[in-house]
C-alpha cells in the first residue's frame, strides 16, 4: 500500500467536489468572517490581560466555530466530532485543515461551547446570520409560523422531596458538590397527548416564504406555548398573518395580535358541549395547510440533527444547544435554498 501523497490528496479531493461535496457549497454561502469580532470578544484574551506570548497558540475562532456548526449539523458528541475530523477529508476540507494540522480535540470543543453558553452568545449569532439572510433578499415574507417543540433531557432521579424543593427553587443543600454539578434543576415535566416529558421547549417564529427560523426562545418543558407569543412575533415580516394551534388560542392572544395590526390564523377549539361548525373545521384545515410548513422545520432537526434531545446539564448550556441547532437549521437551509436558486 502506497504512501498518501499531495497529488492523491488532490484527487480525493476532485473526488469529492464530484459527488457535490456539500460542506463546500455550505463554506460559499457562509460568511464565516462576519461572526469573528463577536466570537473573538467572548474567547480570546485582551492583548493586557495575556502574562506573554509563550505556548500554544489559540485555536483560530474561525475554525473552532465551524467546527460546532459540523457538530449540531450532524448530531456528533464532542468525541464523535473529534473523531470525524481526523477521519474524513470533507470535514477537514471545510475547516481549512491539512493532515499535518492538529484537530481540536473533545475537551478544546467543549470549553469553547461553555464560553459561548455563559457569555449567552447563541442568540447575537443567531441575529447577526438574520441579518446576513436578509442582505441576501430573504426578507421574511407570507406571514410568520409560530410553534414550539419539547426537547427532552435525561430524566433526574430524584426523592419526592428533593423535586418539590427544586420546583420551589430551593434546591437541596446537602448534595455534595460532584452530585451537584451532575443535576438538572432547570428543566421541567410536561405532559402531551397523555405522555409525560422532562425537558425543554423549543419556541420558535418561521417566515411562511422561506421556512426559516426568524426568532426563537428556549424555557423549560412547563411553560405554556402561548406565555411566549409575544418575544416570538416579528415585527419586521411583510405580511400580517400569524399562523399558530390552539395552543395560542386565547382572548389575550386574540386581542395583542390586533393591536399590533395582525391578523389571527391561530386554530379555534372547541369547548365542552359546544363542538366545531363545520366552517370552522374547514377553516382550521386550511390553517394546517399552512401551518403544517413548521412541523418540516422540528422534523429536520428531530431526525437529522438530533433536536429530540439535549445532554447538557441547565437552562444555561440547554439555551446554547439549542440555539445553535437553530443557527445550523438556517445555515442548511440557506444552502439549500441557494443550490436550488442555482438549478432552477
Amino acid at each position: 500500500m502506497g504512501q498518501l501523497g499531495f497529488s492523491d490528496l488532490d484527487e480525493r479531493y476532485r473526488s469529492l467536489d464530484a459527488k457535490k461535496d456539500p460542506l463546500v457549497f455550505l463554506n460559499e454561502v457562509v460568511p464565516w468572517e462576519d461572526f469573528r469580532a463577536r466570537l473573538s470578544a467572548v474567547w480570546r484574551k485582551p492583548e493586557e490581560e495575556r502574562k506573554n506570548a509563550a505556548g500554544r497558540k489559540p485555536w483560530d475562532e474561525i475554525v473552532i466555530f465551524q467546527t460546532l456548526v459540523l457538530q449540531a449539523l450532524y448530531n456528533l458528541s464532542d468525541d464523535q466530532i473529534e473523531y470525524q475530523i481526523c477521519d474524513r477529508l470533507s470535514f477537514m476540507r471545510f475547516l481549512g485543515l491539512g493532515l499535518a494540522d492538529r484537530v481540536p480535540d473533545a475537551k478544546t470543543v467543549w470549553l469553547y461551547r461553555e464560553k459561548l453558553a455563559q457569555a449567552g452568545l447563541v442568540e447575537a449569532l443567531f441575529e447577526a446570520f438574520d441579518a446576513h439572510l436578509k442582505s441576501r433578499g430573504y426578507l421574511a415574507m407570507g406571514g410568520q409560523i409560530v410553534d414550539a417543540s419539547i426537547v427532552s433531557a435525561p430524566v433526574q432521579r430524584n426523592s419526592r422531596e428533593e423535586n418539590k424543593a427544586i420546583k420551589d427553587g430551593d434546591p437541596p443543600v446537602a448534595w455534595k458538590p460532584n452530585k451537584k454539578a451532575q443535576k438538572d434543576v432547570d428543566a421541567r415535566w410536561t405532559k402531551k397527548h397523555g405522555k409525560s416529558y422532562f425537558g425543554y421547549k423549543n419556541h420558535v417564529n418561521i417566515d411562511r416564504k422561506h421556512k426559516l427560523m426568524r426568532r426563537y426562545t428556549v424555557t423549560n418543558a412547563a411553560v405554556h406555548d402561548s406565555q411566549t407569543l409575544d418575544d416570538l412575533l416579528d415585527p419586521s415580516n411583510t405580511a400580517s398573518d400569524v399562523w399558530a394551534d390552539t395552543a395560542y388560542r386565547s382572548k389575550e392572544s386574540e386581542e395583542r395580535l390586533a393591536e399590533k395590526g395582525l391578523r389571527s390564523r391561530i386554530h379555534r377549539r372547541a369547548s365542552r358541549g359546544k363542538p366545531l361548525s363545520q366552517r370552522a373545521q374547514e377553516a382550521n384545515r386550511r390553517r394546517s395547510k399552512v401551518r403544517s410548513r413548521v412541523e418540516h422545520v422540528f422534523g429536520h432537526q428531530h431526525t437529522s440533527m438530533g433536536g429530540k434531545i439535549v445532554r447538557t446539564i441547565g437552562l444555561v448550556r440547554a439555551k446554547a444547544k439549542i440555539g445553535l441547532m437553530n443557527l445550523v437549521y438556517n445555515i442548511s437551509r440557506l444552502a439549500f435554498l441557494e443550490r436550488t436558486a442555482t438549478l432552477a
